[in-house]
């Protein structure tokens, strides 16, 4: 959790220098752009092919640091949700600033979508296998405590098996001598019956 924290202030210092430094010389071009696609329809349509990959891989590289290092961070219930979510909203706020403080720089709501589609991708490649294997090894105690208390409970189910087993068989043991003794008179007093009939009577 320590790295993940360490690794999330370097990357934040290292996404403030790239996107809230001054550009003066983009001043005259930079706009903000609210509508999705727009941007990206101008670097289809105004840009070279490289130079239009270099702004929409840029954008998707810039956010794919979120997809690695948030999974470290963020629970284990609905974790791209919250990875998605999370580098929206840091992305948003980026993008304000740069609009509202940074000379040369506008709001554009297709970098957020950028940045946000390379964390979901870097998080589907390579975040989610690294969050379980984090949390997998950054909790051992509590595996260890789970094992124990299941490992109890068996134990415990057992000596109640048993405790059952014994107490039916005292039970048995208590009833089968009476019964067997009944069984026993009524034979006896069946045979003396069966014999008196048989005998023969005196003058």
């Amino acid at each position: 959790m320590v790295l993940g924290f360490v690794a999330l202030v370097g990357f934040s210092a290292v996404l403030a220098k790239l996107t809230l430094t001054p550009s003066p010389a983009s001043s005259e071009i930079a706009g903000s752009n609210l509508r999705p696609g727009n941007s990206l329809r101008q670097y289809a349509e105004d840009y070279t092919f490289l130079a239009a990959c270099k702004q929409v891989g840029g954008n998707l590289v810039l956010g794919a640091p979120f997809g690695l290092i948030l999974p470290v961070l963020v629970p284990r219930k609905m974790r791209m949700v919250r990875v998605v979510v999370l580098t929206a909203l840091v992305m948003v706020l980026v993008e304000m600033a740069q609009g509202a403080i940074v000379e040369g720089r506008a709001f554009d709501v297709d970098d957020v979508i950028l940045n946000t589609s390379g964390a979901l991708i870097a998080y589907l490649l390579v975040g989610r296998k690294i969050g379980r294997r984090f949390h997998a090894l950054a909790r051992p105690g509590q595996r260890d405590q789970e094992r124990a208390e299941q490992a109890e409970e068996r134990r415990l189910e057992r000596n109640r098996e048993r405790e059952r087993k014994r107490k039916a068989a005292r039970a048995k043991a208590r009833t089968r001598p009476g019964a067997e003794w009944r069984a026993v008179r009524t034979r006896v007093a069946d045979r003396v019956r069966r014999s008196r009939r048989r005998a023969p009577q005196r003058p």
